[in-house]
């Protein structure tokens, strides 16, 4: 957890005011309990109020610190230190409870308040992918499927398909903040032996919680190892609509780019260079996020009631992983409001290669017109090949340039190279001698393919938010 990339309000959840506060809270809201059920004097947990709720300063903090280095338990040292201040009422503090009541509690709340950050940065990258989503809707783009032209889509259609993702990973968060969100005052190994669990359901109304069902001194890990794996996958989400942006800045393709400020530079050596750098480095967050899981997982099995094995991991992957994933869906955010689109290029590459991406249309359109779909999956594929050939490529031996023949070079005069091989081919011209492929054609290769688009959309950004 470094400033370069984290952001205040998720930092200060973090911070040791906000948690030695969250851990008075709970020792307090615990007073007010037992004196309502006539455990404590309602004077101690008055006390408690009026001479503890004071700010976490520095001063409080290294005090803390200090007693820390003297007894080794950082629970000890926190009462220890809110006792000077108490005074004699500070004997009632704790009563019944242990440190696991504390520090779990403490740690619901605080990846609570995470998911809630969290949440808010998933509906502000769904408002931006919406809003490019639908500006692009109809813009017509190659799909690729290995890296290689497959059919048409739209870039529009491509946004969408994170959109859904990202609406996928809200409802999962949604579903893991509550069951995080659990409070356990029950004691030594939880069995409630020195503690009311009424005294549990204050608390945990109080702090905005629901009573964990049955606690082993811990909070089962089940419940974190949950948590962190949705973080995984909204880091692995970012990874991937990240990794299609550098795709698509690539040089040769630059269909699309993030922007480039001005006064930016791309390199220290070449002036020319416009990098990818934000999606380059939201990949990076992704994987520290996802190194968050695997400990989590681990996290789960404990000794017996309980040991703290897990202890020093949540200690570093809770911050780390909620304040990393938080910086990255701002930036990605970011990265989609302001990335710069080239429909131009597209269109230009959607139609690079003769109409080879209309295969499989010419495929369906063969086999009803009678022909057999193995016959018609290999005249087309013959045609395919030959239009690979004519610019340049032998499809059987792809990194030797070939010369073109006569027939090449009348192909390259043709706009459609496929639909041209296709009416050269002497086999189908013996089984379909009357038809005319052109005709095959009626409705624009482009609107062909982006026919339903409505229907994706209606699904997508209608449906979803329903």
């Amino acid at each position: 957890m470094i400033p370069r990339y984290s952001r205040p309000d998720m930092v200060a959840i973090w911070e040791p005011a906000n948690r030695f506060r969250i851990w008075f809270e709970i020792e307090a809201h615990a007073c007010d309990a037992q004196a309502n059920l006539g455990i404590i004097p309602k004077a101690a947990a008055a006390d408690v109020w009026k001479y503890g709720d004071i700010p976490y300063t520095e001063k409080r903090i290294n005090r803390i610190d200090e007693i820390e280095r003297s007894v080794h338990h950082d629970v000890i040292a926190f009462l220890t230190e809110l006792a000077e201040h108490v005074g004699e009422s500070a004997r009632f503090i704790h009563q019944g409870m242990t440190s696991s009541d504390i520090l779990d509690t403490c740690l619901a709340v605080q990846l609570k308040r995470a998911a809630d950050i969290l949440l808010d940065d998933l509906e502000q990258l769904l408002a931006a992918l919406s809003e490019r989503a639908h500006e692009f809707k109809l813009t017509p783009c190659i799909g690729r499927s290995h890296g290689i032209h497959a059919e048409p889509t739209t870039f529009g259609v491509k946004l969408a398909g994170h959109y859904a993702e990202f609406k996928r990973c809200q409802t999962r968060l949604e579903t893991v903040k509550a069951e995080i969100s659990t409070c356990a005052i029950s004691g030594a190994v939880g069995t409630f032996a020195n503690i009311d669990p009424k005294v549990e359901d204050y608390v945990s109304k109080k702090l905005g919680l629901t009573p964990e069902p049955i606690s082993t001194q811990v909070i089962p890990r089940d419940r974190h190892a949950m948590f962190f794996a949705v973080l995984g996958i909204i880091a692995s989400a970012i990874e991937r609509l990240s990794v299609e942006i550098r795709h698509l800045q690539r040089t040769e393709i630059r269909e699309a780019q993030e922007f480039f400020a001005p006064g930016q530079k791309g390199s220290s050596a070449m002036p020319h260079k416009r990098n990818p750098i934000l999606t380059e480095n939201l990949t990076g967050l992704a994987r520290i996020v996802r190194s968050s899981v695997g400990p989590a997982m681990e996290n789960i099995v404990l000794w017996h009631e309980r040991d703290i094995s897990h202890s020093s991991v949540e200690r570093m992957i809770a911050p780390d992983a909620t304040v990393t994933l938080d910086f990255a869906l701002i930036r990605l955010t970011n990265v989609i409001k302001n990335l710069v689109i080239y429909p131009k290029n597209m269109y230009e590459h959607l139609n690079k290669f003769g109409g080879i991406h209309d295969s499989q249309r010419i495929l369906l359109m063969l086999t009803k017109e009678g022909v057999s779909r193995e016959t018609a999956y290999r005249i087309v594929q013959n045609a395919a090949m030959k239009v690979w050939g004519s610019y340049g490529v032998d499809p059987d031996n792809p990194d030797v340039k070939v010369d073109l023949n006569q027939e090449d070079r009348e192909a390259l005069k043709h706009p459609n190279r496929l639909l041209f091989f296709l009416g050269r081919d002497l086999e189908l011209a013996n089984i379909l001698p009357n038809t005319d492929l052109k005709g095959l054609f009626e409705v624009d290769p482009i609107e062909y393919h982006s026919k339903h688009v409505d229907a994706i959309f209606q699904r997508v950004f209608i449906k979803h938010n329903k």
